[in-house]
């Protein structure tokens, strides 16, 4: 309620009781969009005048009311107050004393009453002076008088990038209107932002252009009108640039250039950054813009910006720019610290210009889930030699585990390497670190730890550098002559001392729970020598002193102490040290004791909520009854309905209020605060109570764009845009006020408030200038006016053309589209308007493209084709037979960029009633919107065809009999916020799918996921079953066999699950009967279906056969039998098993194995027990074919598992060998022989049945005599027989497994052939001279026993080619043929020894040689004699020996072959081995094993060697492990 005071002086009443000088006192409603209530005016709610100026009374009338009102009724004593005679002396006296005081009241309110009377009539006799001068003004001003230039505008001549300007002085009645032009083109300081400034004050005229160019030379004009006539000044306006200065003329070199300060500019806002979000981690910039006058490149304004009140310097974290008409501020990588208020200061030539607005910066995602956020304000406090106090804020922790405790690290300067200072987690905000470098810089970090991990760590600390704090206390600076400063360090006035002096003020600095840190001032003496400081502890009074810094030196004055017990009392002392001794102990410190934790601060009080803007709340709380060094409050919010809390704020924020942003209009959110110290946070305040997030009332804001929309020469219609806020609720009502352009005066137009943005003035004077102005109400009252419109001349319009349209407004915006709509011309012109051309132009751009080839006849457009981001303006034109008329008002800019959280209409289907609708969810909401939905951007309003429902932010539209009629573009608009808006063409093919599901749903049937089937169980039973989607527990349902309902019972169970939805009959004995028709029906509420299955003919007899096979299986598997068939596996090293499982078996079951009926034994008997039997195969290959079984038996009975190998099982079998040799496989090898040059691949098995290719160059080779392809089990081979330089090139072995073809190569050629080549030779000459050299076949014993007297015969065959010679030796003596011993060779190959008569001394070890020129070979005899009588003597075996070798000169590179192992496993050789190249290895060096094997001798090896020196040749490949 307002309330007015009125003050009245009344005349003319002699000897009045009252005062002269009275106050009446009105209430009246200050809304004024409750005048109908009330039956107040417009004019009486907004002109309440002294008396009111609608009021017909007259003055005395209203005195004499006013006189009555205030006079005193005649006073009568009421019975109850009569006195008695006792009382009435007392009550005289009283009032004798009461009336002397109320006379001399009386006396003062008369005096008071004259002198009121007095300045009254003064008053009014200066009234009237002031009237007669104004009405005397006033007819002066009634004088017809057409503009006149007093001063008229006059040339200027300024160099370049320097401001100009041009005024004049004009007058005229009524007011002249000045208009300006530049060649005779109007000018708009809107075209260019800044440059141009139009000024009209107090009758003198002004345009000022704030920085020439050279294209502003031009004649500028200023145009005066009125209704009486037209004047024009002129002047020419020559912009110069200095010589050479070029394009790029600087201000420095412009002539006589006055100095400019930054705060002499005038600067406008423009742009203002808005509240903004940022995450951990992300970068952000901040960015203002604003018009400069003049706009200088080199004087650019001075700006300032701070957070939270605090100066910002630019740095590596914080970027700041200004210039270009922007002022920005770029944070490149966001942490937490960074969140806070940023203000932009800028320095103007009237003050200053400031701009805030907060930035929240969020936690990035943990690393690890429920981590909780990093800590922040990291900082290093009390900073020593080796010493730093490093303290931080703590997070705010809303779904995640309480924090348990924080790490602390450091990083050296110039390095990136973080150490870690504390083992454990310290629970508080604060750690004390020691141990560090003196003189080095180091920077800090913190994380936190909760029992889900540990967070992200903090943004490092500045740097901090490990410096002796005091050192500067011990400098002295003494001034000479007042000019000269020398600086003496206190040990230099100390004189010569070697010890220090004892520290002194031994005290704890810092007590918590989990440490103590000690502090000492430093001793004093203190000495030049470096200094360094013991520390000993002992029990309070005990004296029993410990030192405790025993692997720590000392060099600064604190030092913390983290084991100390818990309730002990300590006490303290210190040693100064240097390198000449140590002092006398310090006094110990008072005892000191670990106390516990002062804790967390008490929750919060009440927490209220209220409105703010669309997005945001206030919150205000009390205070902590217990701050206990509160850091500040994090305050959390939930959405009303929701668990899940979210933080407002992620830095402890340190006030009791708050603006909470990013919140969903229209949405209900709780609140909750808790406070924050180094302890960490409190408990959690009390929620606050639910509140909508909506806009506080108030009222709302100016109307604007007041247009013109006809005249007819006596009244004009104008139209105005509605206001850009409304103030919280729906506006109402507009008020329309007018004056002559040429007054100040303003009239009302209206008394009844207008509700339409359109309204028609009467009772214009033709030919007069009118200015208009328009006020807004809503519920909070009435807002401020709108600025005057343009000067519009009330001249009736005659023109053919329609009129401008007006109101326009767009929808539906997007980052690529929109919806522009507008209302008809009110002036149609001489014919009815026939359509409209939409014109659209950037913003900023005058250029103006129409959209539109052929006029559109409806009155909206859809506009694609933009580009998001991106601002445009529009304008409409309509259109009529005689032509295009008037554009509309430009529009405001509007940006291509659908706002956050746009969704757009649905089409759907009830799924209860099997309603169509269409159904929108805004994306914000306030108490005032409303869901205006449109067909054809047409209102819909109340129609039978459709009904329109709301529910929160959910808006539906419904069709009640949808058919083709209901086709359309249909739209929807929420009103009173910022342009939430969608649109939805329904097109026939949707509309009719719609209908087909309202109808199922109308009309429901029990959906099936799986219609009627059936399968066969273990048994043989046969389960018929059907899935419905959902069943109710009232479902009802039958099965009809062949026309005939069946039920439960003997063979036969039907059951259904409604958790499932399955309904089935199990039928147990499976015959012929059951073949026929199966039919289930299902009845479940208002829904039913039914599903058939047709089991006949060859269906039915799958089913009876795979019934009968279950059936017998379920009996099969009563006794042992095979849970797995029989199948084959190949292991790794390529042993094929047949494998198997068994079941039901105990240990009386026998397992046997057959091949084509045949009974294998295998090495290891099968054990049923294990589960599982195998029979190994190995070196599989073509000779395992055929048919295996497997019996299984015990006296519950017998099974067979039967495995054909033939045909398709064997190929598999052989490509799983395949695939893995092939993967096994070596890189080929060379390896040389008598015959040839061979390749050899080595792999893990290998059978010639494997799909093995040998190629040449690419060709396939095929075995032949000159090409020999052969295998082992470990290798596969290929030989080429007596090479040729036709054999050299790639060669290549392929290995399929039917799937992977695995390929190893060889290059035979270049060196390599060579080197092969020639070992083929070599290898080919030795083995001719091994066959051909001298040697015993047989015949010869190795000992032989003889009694005396006897003949002894020692016959063998020799061969050798030549014919070799044969010697005869005993003891190593050459025996000559004589009668005793005769010696013979016949043939060339019978060499015979024969001892006629044996004596004693015919005992010995005999030999024979045979050689030729290739060799020979020395075989040795022992020969045993013993007398007549004697035992016989046992045998010695005598050694074979190698005869001497041959003289003849054997052939170079021919040696004998060595013999080389075959490898037991084929391992892949190195790449890097050389070709082969033979080399000659000296007799007496001990021949290596060649590593790859060498192919047999056509001849046998006899157990004697050859003679002939061996020589070695080097393999061609590596040694195999």
């Amino acid at each position: 309620m307002l309330y007015i005071v009125l003050s009245a002086s009344i005349h003319g009443v002699e000897g009045a009781q009252h005062s002269s000088c009275e106050r009446v006192i009105f209430s009246l409603l200050s809304a004024r969009a409750s005048q109908a209530a009330l039956g107040w005016s417009a004019t009486a709610l907004r002109c309440f005048h002294f008396w009111g100026k609608s009021s017909s009374r007259s003055v005395h009338q209203v005195q004499t009311q006013a006189t009555e009102a205030m006079a005193e009724p005649a006073y009568t004593i009421p019975p109850s107050r009569q006195r008695a005679a006792t009382e009435t002396e007392e009550y005289q006296r009283v009032t004798t004393n009461v009336g002397k005081g109320l006379a001399v009241i009386q006396e003062e309110l008369h005096r008071i009453r004259i002198a009121t009377k007095a300045q009254v009539e003064s008053i009014a006799i200066q009234k009237e002076v002031k009237n007669m001068m104004k009405k005397r003004g006033d007819l002066l001003e009634e004088i017809p008088k057409m503009p006149d230039f007093l001063v008229a505008l006059r040339p200027h001549t300024v160099w370049e990038k320097t401001p100009v300007k041009l005024f004049c002085t004009v007058e005229g009645n009524p007011r002249p209107i000045v208009k300006w032009y530049k060649g005779g083109v109007p000018v708009d300081p809107l075209s260019a932002p800044g440059k141009y400034k139009i000024e009209s004050k107090y009758g003198v005229h002004s345009l000022i252009i704030s920085r020439c160019v050279v294209s502003d030379t031009a004649e500028y004009s200023a145009v005066a009108t009125n209704q009486h006539g037209t004047a024009t000044s002129k002047a020419m306006v020559i912009v110069k640039r200095p010589a050479g200065a070029g394009e790029c003329c600087q201000l420095g070199l412009v002539p006589h250039l006055t100095e400019i300060h930054p705060s002499k500019l005038e600067i406008t806002l423009l742009d203002r950054f808005p509240v903004s979000f940022g995450v951990e981690g992300s970068s952000i910039k901040l960015v203002c813009t604003m018009v400069v006058v003049p706009d200088l490149p080199n004087v650019p304004p001075l700006t300032q910006w701070y957070r939270d009140d605090k100066l910002l310097k630019p740095s590596k974290l914080v970027g700041m720019t200004v210039g270009g008409g922007a002022a920005s501020l770029t944070l490149p990588q966001l942490a937490k610290d960074d969140e806070g208020l940023y203000t932009l200061r800028i320095f103007t030539k009237d003050g200053t210009a400031e701009h805030s607005a907060y930035l929240f910066v969020s936690d990035a995602p943990a690393s690890v889930k429920g981590a909780p956020g990093a800590p922040m304000s990291v900082k290093a406090y009390d900073v020593n030699s080796d010493y730093v106090l490093v303290a931080w804020k703590p997070p705010n922790t809303v779904n995640e585990a309480p924090i348990t405790g924080y790490f602390v690290d450091r990083c050296e300067a110039g390095t990136d390497t973080w150490v870690q200072c504390n083992t454990a987690p310290v629970k508080i905000c604060k750690y004390p670190v020691d141990g560090l470098g003196v003189g080095h810089s180091y920077y800090f970090r913190v994380r936190a730890v909760n029992s889900a991990g540990i967070s992200r760590p903090s943004r490092k600390s500045d740097k901090v550098t490990a410096l002796d704090a005091a050192e500067s206390e011990r400098l002295q600076v003494i001034k000479i002559e007042g000019k000269y400063d020398i600086v003496i360090k206190d040990d230099e006035l100390e004189g010569y001392v070697t010890i220090p002096g004892e520290p002194t003020d031994v005290h704890a600095s810092e007590i918590v729970k989990a440490y103590v840190v000690l502090s000492w001032k430093p001793p004093s003496p203190r000495g030049r020598a470096p200094l360094w400081y013991i520390v000993e502890k002992c029990l309070a009074g005990t004296g029993a002193w410990q030192r405790i810094n025993t692997a720590v030196k000392l060099h600064s004055p604190r030092y913390p102490v983290f084991d100390l017990q818990d309730g002990q009392k300590y006490q303290f002392r210190v040693y100064s040290v240097n390198m000449y001794g140590s002092s006398e102990a310090s006094a110990p410190s008072e005892p000191i004791q670990k106390i516990d934790e002062d804790g967390v601060p008490s929750a919060p009080g009440m927490v209220v909520a209220t409105r703010n803007t669309k997005s945001s709340v206030f919150v205000q709380w009390e205070a902590p009854k217990h701050l206990k060094n509160l850091m500040g409050y994090y305050i959390d919010g939930r959405v009303v309905g929701d668990k899940e809390w979210f933080p407002c704020n992620h830095k402890p924020f340190r006030h009791n209020r708050f603006v909470v942003h990013g919140l969903i209009p229209g949405e209900s959110y709780v609140f909750r605060v808790q406070a924050v110290n180094i302890f960490g946070l409190s408990e959690e305040s009390q929620e606050s109570s639910p509140i909508a997030v909506e806009p506080a009332l108030a009222t709302p804001s100016a109307p604007y764009g007041i247009t013109m929309l006809s005249c007819d020469g006596s009244s004009m219609t104008v139209a105005w845009k509605s206001p850009k806020h409304c103030g919280g609720s729906k506006v109402n009502a507009y008020y329309i006020d007018k004056r002559d352009a040429d007054t100040l005066v303003w009239k009302e137009v209206n008394l009844a408030a207008v509700t339409e943005r359109i309204c028609t003035v009467d009772n214009l004077t033709e030919g007069s200038f009118y200015e208009f102005r328009i006020q807004a109400g809503n519920l909070a009252g009435v807002g401020v006016p709108s600025a005057p419109s343009a000067p519009m001349k009330c001249e009736a319009w005659t023109m053919e053309q329609p009129g401008p349209a007006y109101d326009l407004s767009f929808s539906e915006v997007r980052g690529d589209s929109l919806v522009i709509l507008w209302k008809a011309p009110v002036y149609t012109g001489a014919s009815a308007v026939s359509g409209y051309f939409v014109d659209m132009a950037k913003k900023g751009s005058s250029e103006f493209v129409t959209l539109n080839e052929e006029p559109v006849s409806h009155r909206y457009l859809q506009v694609t084709g933009l580009e998001e981001g991106h601002s445009y303006i529009f304008r409409v034109r309509a259109v009529n037979s005689n032509g295009v008329g008037k554009p509309s008002e430009v529009t405001e800019p509007v940006c291509a960029k659908a706002l956050p959280g746009t969704t757009e209409i649905v089409a759907g289907v009830d799924e209860e009633t099997g309603d169509v609708f269409l159904s929108f969810e805004a994306c914000e909401i306030c108490e005032t919107s409303k869901f205006v939905w449109s067909k054809n951007y047409k209102p819909i309003g109340d129609c039978p065809r459709a009904t329109v429902t709301a529910k929160g932010r959910t808006s539906r539209l419904t069709f009640s009999n949808p058919d083709k009629e209901d086709l359309g573009r249909y739209s929807v608009v929420v009103t009173d916020t910022e342009g939430v808006s969608s649109s939805h063409t329904l097109t026939e093919d949707a509309l009719n799918t719609m209908l087909e599901l309202s109808y199922a749903i109308r009309h429901p049937v029990v959906p099936l996921k799986h219609s009627l089937n059936y399968e066969i169980l273990e048994k043989g039973h046969v389960r018929f079953w059907l899935q419905a989607v959902k069943l109710s527990p009232s479902v009802s349902y039958r099965f009809i066999v062949n026309d005939k309902e069946v039920t439960s019972g003997e063979g036969q169970k039907i059951s259904h699950d409604v958790a499932s939805g399955v309904i089935q009959m199990t039928v147990d004995h499976f015959t012929r009967a059951n073949e026929g028709t199966y039919t289930v029906q299902i009845n479940d509420g208002k829904a039913k279906t039914q599903s058939s299955l047709v089991l006949v003919g060859d269906a039915f007899k799958a089913a009876l056969k795979e019934a009968e096979f279950q059936r017998k299986e379920h009996i099969r598997k009563q006794g042992p039998h095979f849970s797995e068939y029989l199948h084959f596996t190949v292991s790794e090293d390529c042993t094929v098993m047949l494998t198997c499982k068994v079941a039901n078996v105990k240990k009386d079951t026998t397992f046997h194995w057959y091949k084509e009926d045949d009974e294998i034994v295998p090495e290891t008997p099968p054990n049923v027990m294990s589960g599982a039997c195998a029979l190994p195969l190995p070196l599989f290959s073509r000779k395992d074919h055929g048919v295996y079984k497997a019996v299984l038996s015990d006296d519950k009975g017998k099974d067979t598992s039967v495995f054909d190998i033939s045909g398709q099982v064997f190929d598999d079998i052989i490509n799983a060998l395949a695939r893995n040799a092939g993967a096994s496989a070596s890189e080929l090898v060379l390896q040389c022989t008598p015959e040839g040059i061979r390749l050899q691949c080595y792999m893990n098995y290998y059978t010639e049945e494997m799909k093995t290719v040998w190629k040449h160059k690419e060709s396939k080779i095929s075995s032949s005599e000159k090409m020999r392809i052969g295998g082992t089990a470990e290798m596969a081979w290929m030989q080429i027989c007596d090479p040729s330089d036709k054999e050299k090139g790639h060669y290549a072995i392929e290995i399929s497994d039917g799937v992977t073809t695995h390929t190893r190569t060889f290059d035979l050629s270049g060196q390599a052939y060579t080197d092969a080549y020639e070992e083929y030779l070599r290898l080919k000459a030795a083995a001719f001279a091994e066959k051909n050299r001298g040697r015993v076949v047989g015949g010869l014993p190795d000992v032989v026993t003889i009694m005396e007297e006897k003949s002894l015969s020692l016959t063998c065959t020799v061969w050798g080619e030549p014919t070799p010679e044969v010697t005869w030796f005993k003891n190593e003596q050459e025996v000559a043929s004589n009668e005793h011993t005769r010696v013979t060779f016949d043939g060339g190959k019978f060499a015979s020894m024969v001892i006629n008569k044996v004596t004693p001394d015919d005992s010995g070890k005999y030999s024979i040689n045979v050689r030729n020129k290739y060799g020979g070979e020395f075989v040795e005899i022992t020969v045993s004699v013993y007398r007549h009588g004697e035992p016989i003597p046992e045998p010695k075996l005598g050694q074979p020996k190698t005869a001497t070798p041959a003289a003849q000169p054997v052939p170079p590179k021919s040696p004998a072959p060595s013999k080389t192992p075959t490898p037991s496993k084929p391992q892949t050789p190195a790449q890097s081995m050389k070709s082969p190249t033979p080399a000659s290895t000296p007799a007496s060096t001990p021949a290596p094993k060649s590593p790859t094997p060498t192919p047999k001798s056509p001849t046998p090896p006899r157990s004697v060697k050859s003679p002939t020196p061996p020589r070695f040749m080097k393999s061609p490949t590596p040694p195999r492990k």
